[in-house]
């Protein structure tokens, strides 16, 4: 491991990360190709246009969460993210140690996979063109029996979107593999390219919006039941996923001009705007495309291409062959985006001494994590052999635990016992948002992933000699790389 004290020594990273870039970077990680997909499962979960409701609840709990990363951000605006945040809250020495640890486990996987949901979802609207594409080469079906967690499904296969969706990570490696103050302007380029497909979109849906349609609601569309909490429980967890990225910014802290500030009002923002644009997207298409057509669509694979479907209705054939085009754009720049912040993640871990040397490297010339961004580029490339549901699956069991619930509690732990620590943003109505964070979370937790890092971490620090097995401090050397 990387001896602390070396760390004056490591070349400092660039601050060239202004709030438009830092909005921007937010806004391509959100949008990706997640809530054209989601749009007609969330319906066929609703079962009509009270499916609205999944997406406002989402809104309010991205709300919630994001003031605790914009609390917790602007207070420790470091490279590293919740890794920072976890090992301060839980104590440097002791817990915080292993919680930090854990985290960076869970994000050797979850944040390949979330790479791979982008590649995967472009490739899957890239066989709108070429349908050969969706041919299979070769696969793989496993059905696998856990306690507690029930079945566990897996698919692996080869088919030609396979290859496309490889080429995307090797393509977002190439463009990322360079200076950070040379990457706001593409940040920037993607950002226009992901908005601009919502608000055609939206243009197209208001200027051909029929209320008869958008509001014409199911018999017993609010009635208290069984089957409207389940449906509003599914929407509302599928709308979550859509909502992703509004933390983008905190895990470049080293690289963000003016922290303290820019980072709480990039969360903020990118989650206000996406919010009404996300509501906007919804219901000009429900005023377009009968909602029991997209329900029925939502059950085969026609439902991927609601977007193209659309303008198809309105435009003809010509604008469905672009949107499709323009939501493969919005799906890159999501890959773009997710593998430029959490590479930086296991690159602080490295500095700490609480990861592998190696990813503390930085390119000689460029300075930036360029061990860590190959890195995670390469499993990305793994999960590339994986179904799409299978890897969006498993990102969200993974990821709920670890980097979102312990976080939340966090908070509410560091304000108790660091009451003096410089809070450029506090959260509104504190503790309410983190209360509502902590409920919702609790639901949703990576029970595997929890007990295979916490086995992993405990024979580490058994030979290091760290917590629990020994007094040695955080901070220091760790000549030997474990």
């Amino acid at each position: 491991m990387l001896p602390t004290s070396q760390n004056d020594k490591t070349p400092h990273l660039i601050r060239g990360i202004g709030l438009g870039s830092a909005t921007a970077l937010n806004m391509i990680e959100m949008i990706g190709v997640g809530p054209f997909i989601t749009l007609p499962l969330i319906i066929g979960a609703m079962g009509g246009p009270q499916s609205m409701l999944g997406w406002i609840l989402g809104a309010i709990f991205a709300i919630c969460d994001g003031q605790i990363w914009a609390e917790l951000g602007a207070a420790m605006p470091k490279s590293g993210g919740s890794y920072r945040y976890l090992r301060e809250i839980y104590g440097p020495d002791r817990l915080g140690r292993l919680v930090s640890f854990l985290f960076i486990w869970q994000l050797s996987f979850s944040a390949p996979m979330s790479i791979a949901t982008g590649a995967l979802g472009l490739a899957s609207y890239a066989s709108f063109f070429w349908p050969g594409l969706q041919h299979q080469y070769a696969a793989r079906h496993w059905n696998l029996p856990v306690p507690v967690l029930g079945s566990l499904q897996l698919s692996w296969l080869i088919s030609g979107s396979t290859f496309v969706a490889l080429g995307v990570v090797i393509f977002a490696i190439f463009l990322l593999y360079r200076k950070i103050t040379r990457i706001g302007w593409l940040s920037k380029l993607l950002w226009l390219g992901s908005v601009g497909t919502i608000v055609w979109i939206i243009f197209a849906g208001l200027t051909h919006f029929d209320a008869s349609l958008a509001f014409h609601l199911p018999p017993g569309a609010f009635t208290p039941s069984r089957s409207l909490f389940l449906g509003l429980g599914s929407a509302s967890l599928m709308a979550t996923y859509t909502y992703w990225g509004y933390y983008n910014v905190c895990f470049l802290g080293d690289e963000v001009k003016d922290p303290g500030n820019t980072i709480p009002r990039a969360l903020l923002l990118s989650i206000l705007l996406i919010a009404c644009l996300y509501l906007l997207m919804n219901v000009s298409v429900l005023g377009v495309v009968p909602w029991q057509e997209i329900k029925v669509s939502s059950q085969s694979n026609n439902g991927l291409y609601i977007a193209s479907v659309f303008m198809q209705k309105i435009y003809g054939s010509w604008a469905a062959r672009l949107v499709t085009a323009l939501v493969m754009w919005t799906a890159f720049a999501s890959v773009f985006s997710v593998m430029l912040s959490y590479s930086r993640v296991p690159y602080a871990a490295a500095l700490d001494g609480n990861y592998f040397h190696a990813f503390a490297k930085v390119h000689p010339r460029d300075l930036f994590p360029n061990i860590s961004l190959l890195a995670l580029g390469s499993v990305a490339l793994l999960f590339c052999f994986f179904s799409l549901a299978d890897v969006i699956a498993g990102l969200v069991v993974i990821r709920i635990m670890l980097q979102f619930l312990t976080q939340a509690a966090g908070l509410i732990i560091l304000r108790v016992r660091r009451p003096d620590l410089p809070r450029p943003f506090r959260m509104w109505l504190y503790p309410i948002p983190a209360l509502i964070a902590c409920v919702g979370f609790v639901f949703r937790y990576a029970i595997v992933i929890l007990l295979s890092g916490t086995a992993i971490y405990l024979i580490r620090a058994f030979r290091l000699r760290e917590w629990p097995f020994g007094e040695q401090r955080y901070g220091e050397a760790h000549v030997a790389e474990s």
